[in-house]
């Protein structure tokens, strides 16, 4: 049986500003549960075989700790569903201009969202590093809405050992069998996207619950 980690937290400020009650999530399997503890020594709670509305999921990525993790609200709270490391942008920083190699960051209370699903298997890029045009973005390109164009969540075919790590021009990369993972049981067009600059740690959703 698969089991995937789930962070016992409330949900995000921009669903509900407290640390539960989401009346129209779906509640928790009964199941057995175990808490351990992550890398960063807090507390979490593995439930496996959490059901989980998947119109209601959302993700958060941090620039800090090289991690995109799909949340949703279970039973009156919000559960990490699965995290990924992920590749970001060369430069540091909040992205300034088209060419500067940094991955934007959403404003506060202004997430990023999912415009576009695409098949992005044939797709190649020149990176300029004389291996000329070639397959660089896995099976799928989830196009964000942020103020500038071609800013997405893609495989790294060709580029996996950069994952994790900051090579990127300014998408976001993900492994190519978890790009895949996250398309075909997460990601919606419409899927609300946060991105946390490199000083930024945890939301205050994030705090709040930890203190629980």
């Amino acid at each position: 049986m698969k089991h995937t980690i789930l962070f016992l937290l409330a949900l995000l400020a921009l669903l509900t500003s407290s640390c539960g009650g989401n009346k129209g999530t779906q509640s928790l399997q009964s199941t057995d549960t175990a808490t351990v503890q992550d890398t960063a020594r807090r507390q979490i709670i593995t439930h496996p075989d959490t059901t989980f509305n998947k119109d209601s999921a959302f993700i958060v990525v941090s620039k800090r700790d090289l991690t995109l993790t799909v949340y949703a609200p279970v039973g009156g709270d919000t559960l990490a569903i699965e995290a990924f490391p992920v590749c970001m942008g060369k430069n540091k920083g909040d992205k300034q201009s088209s060419g500067d190699m940094r991955t934007p960051e959403s404003p506060s209370g202004q997430p990023f969202t999912i415009t576009m699903i695409q098949d992005a298997s044939a797709w190649k890029h020149d990176f300029g590093d004389g291996r000329g045009s070639i397959l660089a973005y896995g099976h799928w390109f989830l196009r964000l809405k942020t103020p500038f164009n071609g800013i997405g969540i893609h495989g790294s075919t060709n580029n996996e050992n950069s994952v994790p790590g900051r090579a990127s021009e300014g998408c976001i990369r993900l492994l190519d069998k978890d790009i895949i993972t996250l398309k075909e049981h997460y990601a919606r067009v419409g899927m609300l996207v946060i991105v946390k600059g490199e000083k930024q740690g945890l939301l205050p959703f994030e705090e709040k619950c930890m203190e629980r």
